[in-house]
């Protein structure tokens, strides 16, 4: 029997394909008895009960019947033209910049248009529009295993970036993220700075608790930098005294770790990334252009972003410490100086001068050894023996304080 030509229904617009005249001829033979069904069934690829089903078709419809019946229909899940057309106005206008990902829980959450990120790439990918994003050829890494318990090691670190896209100041971005991925703290600054570090750190432990150790790279804040002359007390004493930040962490009981290498903050370096991918873009997106209203939208941004990113600690039990109740955590967060009272009954730290008023505990103060302190709200007060003896308040508490000479 010969070799019948295919014609395609009138609802078909593809055209026939090898695989349509390969099934017709194999469904010819098994017809005329020169193949057997397990033998068709192999050739096609398919069961030997599907075999049979064809071979019904073929008997009734002809060579139609090889054809599949949804060829050049279109799926029931293609998006209507004009909803791929209002995708692609958005991600070119309200989230230009933003990645696929991101641009999909967009689409899903605001614009409430329920579509998937494959769908979303496709659409994108055909328009030519690429992903802002970039992917660098991955490096092989050795694995640590996470801390099992919230508070046991938090990485801190700042991130110097264009966080406004230059609708307003370049701001570098402070914060602190645990080992299950949640951010714990974070703060818009106009620097890497003590004073920030500071304020960072006293948001964890008032938030949270004390943790017991700090992952941190080796900058001048947290370690005295080698080329630093040692002081002839410190010569004399054996060792050297830590920074504001140091002294800190150590009146605090917080094990301090320094990393050797960008790599091995891994955790906090990748979470700059997404951050400078989505909060940059989600800054953009809400008009935010001053360091205040930076600081406003961080707030409600955190709890939404650890929703989305943080996981569950293998133990439930917390390692953050409470704070003691013996402990002023005002004398605590401030900076320190230790001097010796002036004849006049005045201490000194730079420009700062306090003036000890007389009290009835003794007369002068004149050579007493003091400790002169900085609030982080910029508020002057000097110490004796644990007691405060002199106090002024802040004349500007946005202002920024930097590290006096000791």
């Amino acid at each position: 029997m010969g070799c019948a030509t295919l014609v395609p229904m009138a609802k078909h617009t593809s055209p026939v394909t090898l695989t349509d005249k390969k099934r017709e001829s194999v469904l010819r033979d098994l017809d005329a008895h020169r193949m057997t069904a397990v033998q068709a069934a192999q050739s096609l690829g398919i069961t030997e009960r599907q075999v049979w089903r064809l071979l019904a078709a073929f008997r009734q419809e002809g060579a139609e019947a090889v054809i599949h019946g949804n060829r050049g229909r279109t799926p029931q899940q293609t998006l209507p033209p004009e909803m791929q057309q209002r995708i692609l106005e958005l991600a070119q206008t309200t989230y230009v910049g933003f990645n696929q990902t991101h641009f999909t829980e967009k689409l899903q959450n605001v614009e409430k248009i329920k579509v998937s990120r494959p769908t979303v790439w496709r659409i994108l990918q055909d328009a030519g529009i690429k992903s802002p994003q970039r992917h660098r050829r991955p490096k092989h890494r050795s694995r640590r295993d996470r801390r099992p318990r919230a508070g046991m090691l938090l990485q801190i670190d700042g991130s110097d970036h264009d966080w406004l896209e230059r609708r307003g100041p370049h701001l570098t971005l402070l914060g602190a993220i645990g080992a299950t991925g949640e951010v714990v703290a974070a703060l818009f600054r106009r620097e890497e700075d003590a004073h920030g570090s500071m304020l960072l750190l006293q948001r964890i432990v008032l938030e949270h608790g004390i943790p017991l150790a700090l992952y941190a790279d080796g900058h001048s804040i947290f370690v005295r930098p080698p080329a630093d002359k040692e002081t002839i007390d410190e010569q004399l004493a054996g060792q050297r005294e830590p920074t504001q930040v140091g002294r800190l962490l150590n009146d605090l009981g917080i094990e301090m770790i320094t990393a050797l290498s960008p790599q091995a903050k891994g955790r906090i370096e990748r979470l700059w990334g997404t951050f400078q991918d989505r909060l940059v873009s989600e800054l953009r997106l809400a008009g935010i252009c001053t360091l205040e209203a930076a600081h406003r939208f961080l707030s409600s941004y955190l709890p939404t972003h650890n929703a989305h990113f943080a996981l569950s600690p293998a133990d439930a039990d917390s390692a953050y410490r409470p704070v003691p109740a013996k402990l002023d955590l005002s004398v605590i967060f401030s900076f320190q100086y230790s001097r010796i009272v002036a004849n006049d009954n005045t201490v000194r730290v730079g420009a700062s001068m306090l003036q000890i008023p007389a009290n009835g505990e003794r007369s002068s103060y004149a050579k007493a050894k003091t400790l002169f302190c900085v609030g982080l709200d910029g508020s002057t007060f000097v110490l004796h023996n644990g007691r405060r003896i002199a106090y002024m308040p802040s004349k500007d508490p946005t202002a920024d304080i930097r590290a006096a000479k000791r």
